[in-house]
């Protein structure tokens, strides 16, 4: 799971600095320049679909820890084995849920400030922290970008700790069958 985590985690960071970079090279998003307003088209679609691709990955994460917690709970009982395997993994996943979740708000909130910072939009946050719209979404999106590279490193050593803590499972499992001669 860590080989593929971590090149799901390097696809989804390249993809948001692609949405970042488009998004800075599209200059004044105002002009009714056909090239600027298929700039600002492509800058949407990347960014949409970066946001989708790094939620996804934190859903990859979450899903993977659901699943080990729960293979990991049903050995436990079937094997009788000490509930602090199940512990410990409970409290590797539940060390990263919060830092998804920051991920995820902050995601969601990029999008929004994107939206805003659309001069097709009547909306407009401009002055709003002495900023424009599109500053204001600049500056959500780098931190946006800071965050989910803290935060899949977390998550990547959270899944190494808990690839370990399986392994170990594993090998619990391995003695017990053994000692009451069941095929390993």
């Amino acid at each position: 799971m860590k080989r593929i985590f971590l090149s799901l985690v390097v696809v989804s960071i390249i993809f948001l600095l692609v949405a970042v970079t488009l998004g800075l090279n599209i200059g004044d998003a105002r002009s009714p320049d056909t090239v600027t307003q298929s700039q600002v088209s492509m800058h949407m679609l990347v960014g949409l679909g970066a946001l989708t691709f790094a939620t996804l990955v934190h859903a990859i994460c979450l899903t993977y820890f659901m699943g080990t917690g729960r293979w990991i709970e049903e050995t436990s009982n079937a094997y009788s084995l000490d509930p602090s395997w199940y512990d410990r993994n409970q409290r590797i996943k539940y060390g990263t849920v919060g830092g998804m979740v920051l991920c995820v708000v902050s995601l969601i909130s990029v999008g929004a400030f994107g939206a805003v910072a659309d001069p097709a939009t009547p909306m407009s946050l401009d002055g709003t922290l002495g900023m424009t719209s599109a500053q204001i979404h600049f500056f959500a999106a780098i931190l946006t970008v800071i965050i989910n590279v803290l935060t899949n490193f977390t998550q990547l050593v959270a899944i190494s700790r808990n690839s370990i803590l399986v392994d170990g499972v594993l090998a619990e499992v391995g003695r017990i069958r053994k000692d009451r001669g069941l095929p390993v």
